[in-house]
């Protein structure tokens, strides 16, 4: 593993409990920094903290409201000062169903979770990156919201949306050393996998040219390096981890 810089960095990790988020806090911690680990799962997220260490802690947050990301910003800053770097990674995939089909409630959902409760996040972390003068805000969108995939519509508009809010806020922050990237995984194996139906899971396997699923700890590597120093000249762009599928 290659030792990245982030040595008395402070970063907010959302959705950090479990799967890429917890790969990516692990990630941040290994290469010297500090996390807050926001999770809706009090219970999950204290756990995690305590297998990373002193270096962890945890804070409830649902990030589809808008109150709670407050308080939890407030919360965060009172334990650890700053916020260095915020890795938006809470995400649903919602059902798979055609568009006519798709349930209404479904489709708010995942855009509450998806689209707005990261816009929530960034709303309330960029001021603070703003008037520190230095930042790193990473975005976890989907290759599905470059390539949109069938059945999954809810969730493919939401990362496109993502992608799009990302090359916004990065123009807006241009001024200031604050960075804003996304990266866009095809399928990675974690526990959200348990939320698609099998055909769904098969068809995005087909669709990766390396014929397999990329490891959390692949997602890590590369936003952990986002949030660092050397990511000095990539703002509001978008990095591809998606083994061969996606090549543009």
């Amino acid at each position: 593993m290659n030792q990245l810089d982030f040595q008395g960095r402070h970063a907010v990790v959302t959705g950090g409990a479990a799967g890429l988020g917890y790969a990516i806090a692990e990630r941040l911690v290994q290469s010297g920094g500090s996390v807050t680990l926001w999770d809706r799962d009090a219970s999950a997220a204290q756990q995690a903290a305590l297998v990373l260490g002193a270096k962890a802690a945890a804070v409830e947050v649902d990030v589809s409201d808008y109150l709670s990301v407050q308080a939890a910003v407030k919360r965060t800053v009172r334990q650890s000062a700053r916020i260095d770097a915020l890795v938006n990674g809470a995400g649903i995939t919602g059902p798979n169903a055609k568009v006519w089909d798709y349930p209404l409630d479904a489709w708010r959902q995942v855009m509450d979770v998806n689209l707005n409760g990261l816009f929530y996040c960034c709303r309330e972390v960029a001021p603070l990156m703003r008037a520190q003068g230095w930042g790193r805000i990473v975005n976890i969108a989907s290759v599905a919201g470059k390539d949109g995939n069938p059945n999954a519509s809810a969730y493919s508009a939401s990362k496109a949306a993502v992608i799009a809010l990302t090359k916004s806020l990065g123009k807006e922050l241009a001024d200031v050393d604050v960075r804003v990237n996304c990266v866009t995984p095809a399928a990675v194996r974690t526990a959200i996998f348990e939320q698609m139906s099998p055909e769904h899971i098969q068809f995005m396997l087909g669709k990766i040219p390396m014929g397999r699923f990329g490891t959390p700890q692949e997602v890590a590597a590369l936003v952990a390096w986002l949030c660092t120093e050397e990511c000095s000249f990539s703002t509001g762009a978008v990095f591809d981890l998606s083994g061969g599928r996606s090549t543009y």
